[in-house]
């Protein structure tokens, strides 16, 4: 079968198209036909080995390869159809429209993957194509934990919130989901993202690269912030007082600023990881009530 390799970690240059020898799928796995996959900014710093938050560096690395990557086939969102299933598989046949995410085992982009039936995978609806499937996953999940997570921090109607790094899949999944939640909106990206975020939903954009938003004197009863690479102090300093602010996957000196922030201070910081289960999967694509 034909996939997109790599041998060593670098530039887009070390990427190849190449025969790999198709995976045969074990007793609980499923072999998938890949029609559609993502590709993420995950892939992108899988591929240059170098991601935003620095403490994670050791252990994948020991993890996923040193000097050159265990697993030479990226990808980790997609959307496909079950060709062979394991003699112990029960929950999906041959057939079956599935769409996921692999984790750390990469591989879909390549025409067939193999994976264990309990895997985050779930049925595609009927009304929902291969493309819209794939383009999904990695969104959707983010967003739906971060609408726990927003929860957690008592978003009510007429609140202000602030999304640092609201361009991305799941930022625009927050900015909806805020605005369902009856907030005023501001995002903060590049300008090339302000049509786009302004017909998501936003109230006011904020472009990085010409202005901080701390230095703009306004305040917020939530900051919601994303960006890796984001000052700390600037995020606290917007916020109101009782202010709640909500990181996703910080570095360690992060979290141990919002112990001392929600301990010492009338503001709360709180921090999440991504979460992807089977059952957050379901959840995207189960119509509401």
């Amino acid at each position: 079968m034909k996939a997109v390799v790599y041998f060593k970690y670098g530039s887009p240059e070390v990427l190849q198209i190449s025969e790999v020898e198709k995976p045969s799928p074990k007793h609980n796995e499923v072999l998938i036909r890949v029609h559609t996959a993502e590709v993420t900014k995950a892939d992108c710093e899988m591929r240059r080995f170098n991601f935003p938050v620095k403490w994670f560096w050791l252990p994948l690395r020991l993890a996923l390869g040193v000097i050159k990557p265990r697993r030479n086939v990226l990808g980790a969102y997609f959307a496909g159809e079950i060709a062979e299933t394991g003699k112990n598989v029960s929950k999906f046949k041959v057939g079956d429209r599935l769409f996921g995410t692999t984790g750390l085992r990469f591989g879909a982009h390549g025409e067939y993957i193999t994976l264990p039936e309990d895997q985050t995978l779930s049925l595609i609806p009927d009304n929902i194509s291969f493309e819209q499937a794939a383009t999904t996953a990695m969104g959707a999940l983010g967003a739906l934990n971060a609408l726990h997570f927003m929860r957690l921090a008592q978003i009510t109607p007429g609140d202000k919130v602030l999304i640092n790094g609201a361009g991305g899949s799941i930022g625009t999944f927050a900015l909806q989901i805020a605005r369902d939640l009856g907030a005023k909106v501001s995002v903060v990206d590049t300008s090339i993202k302000e049509e786009m975020l302004h017909r998501a939903g936003a109230d006011e954009f904020i472009d990085y690269t010409q202005v901080n938003f701390a230095d703009q004197g306004e305040t917020y009863d939530v900051v919601f912030d994303m960006v890796a690479s984001s000052v700390y102090d600037d995020c606290i300093r917007v916020l109101n007082s009782g202010g709640r602010l909500l990181l996703r996957n910080p570095s360690l000196f992060k979290m141990v600023r919002c112990a001392v922030t929600t301990r010492f201070t009338d503001k709360t910081a709180k921090f999440t990881f991504a979460k992807e289960s089977e059952e957050e999967l379901q959840e995207v694509t189960t119509p509401a009530a």
